[in-house]
């Protein structure tokens, strides 16, 4: 087994910490926690996400092991996207980050406004 350094600049694990920043991928990852999801219902609940963006972040978290792309053949070809066992051992921490975002959004919005009044001052 390969030993990481996060702080070395080689390391995979920065590829890792780059995807895993994206709040594309971890709103994606979180919505997908509980049960299989087509591509456009995404497409309806993630607001602001383009087509070629959910497209392009689908594609990177597949590659990554963390979610399954799954193809029915119906006409047209129904699509499904769910969470990989990998995934899952990620999503508990994803759900944590998005509540302490939404617990702490007052918080941190009041600090910008302070920061800034400051600056501009």
């Amino acid at each position: 087994m390969m030993e990481y350094n996060v702080y070395a600049s080689a390391c995979p694990t920065r590829m890792i910490f780059d995807r895993l920043s994206d709040k594309w991928s971890l709103l994606i990852l979180h919505r997908l926690r509980g049960q299989p999801v087509r591509f456009n219902q995404l497409l309806r609940e993630i607001d602001g996400i383009s087509q070629k963006m959910l497209s392009q972040t689908l594609k990177n978290l597949e590659r990554d092991g963390l979610i399954k792309r799954e193809a029915f053949p119906t006409v047209p070809v129904t699509v499904e996207y769910s969470i990989t066992p990998l995934g899952k051992t990620l999503s508990s921490t994803v759900g944590i980050l998005i509540r302490w975002a939404q617990d702490n959004g007052d918080a941190v919005l009041a600090a910008q406004a302070e920061y800034d009044e400051r600056l501009a001052s």
